[in-house]
């Protein structure tokens, strides 16, 4: 997931506990993300940019 995104796995904890990134669950040590609930965020993250 971090690939994806293109931030340190750090990252993806720090979001998560600060409620900031994509949701997910913790299963034993790991986070596990649901594809739909991750473009959903990516989505609602794209700023309109003017050319």
């Amino acid at each position: 997931m971090s690939v994806f995104l293109g931030v340190p796995l750090a990252t993806l904890y720090q979001w998560r506990h600060r409620r900031q990134g994509p949701p997910a669950v913790k299963i034993g040590k790991h986070l596990r993300f649901d594809w739909v609930d991750v473009e959903a965020w990516w989505d609602s993250q794209k700023t309109e940019q003017n050319p």
